[in-house]
């Protein structure tokens, strides 16, 4: 993601000199790697409470173009779903988003994370769909299995505190 794009769209929506100060720092601020600090010249830093508000800004010219299309979609942040009837559908539309991202927006589409298919196949937010007659929505198997994985070992970890602590820990996990 371009940090000029980026900042002349918050511009259009942010006019106090401060604040796009601070959030151009936040941008160049660099992430660490194997120990060591590298610097950021195009990517935002991932996980951070500004990263959704970021990306949402970024695309929100691709929510008006799949709106004006008329198409069924979903997007949180940098993850995004199109939903078409048909598998050569979904070839045009994907082929059209990616010279859309690419030519417009100067963003670069992950093609391992980017496919044509039923939406059963797929995992979105943590999430898989079934699709035996009527829709159901399930938890992602590796999403589910990081999620035991964390209680096993805050489970493990729990030795010497009293059943009340290790609850309240659990609670907010859960």
């Amino acid at each position: 993601m371009s940090h000029d794009i980026l900042m002349s769209r918050v511009a259009e929506r942010v006019s106090d000199k401060r604040i796009l100060k601070l959030i151009r720092s936040f941008l160049t601020a660099g992430v660490l790697e194997n120990g060591l600090v590298g610097a950021t010249d195009e990517r935002t830093p991932q996980g951070g409470p500004l990263s959704p508000l970021l990306s949402n800004l970024m695309l929100d010219d691709l929510d008006k173009l799949l709106e004006r299309r008329g198409l069924c979609f979903v997007r949180y942040a940098d993850d995004c779903n199109v939903y078409v009837r048909s598998e050569r559908a979904g070839h045009r539309v994907m082929a059209g988003l990616k010279a859309f991202l690419t030519g417009r927006l100067k963003l670069k589409v992950n093609e391992s994370k980017s496919a044509v298919a039923r939406p059963h196949t797929r995992k979105f937010l943590g999430f898989t769909f079934l699709d035996r007659g009527q829709v159901k929505r399930r938890i992602a198997p590796k999403a589910l299995a990081r999620f035991k994985e964390r209680i096993r070992e805050l489970i493990q970890r729990a030795r010497g505190i009293s059943i009340e602590q290790l609850v309240a820990r659990l609670l907010r996990l859960l």
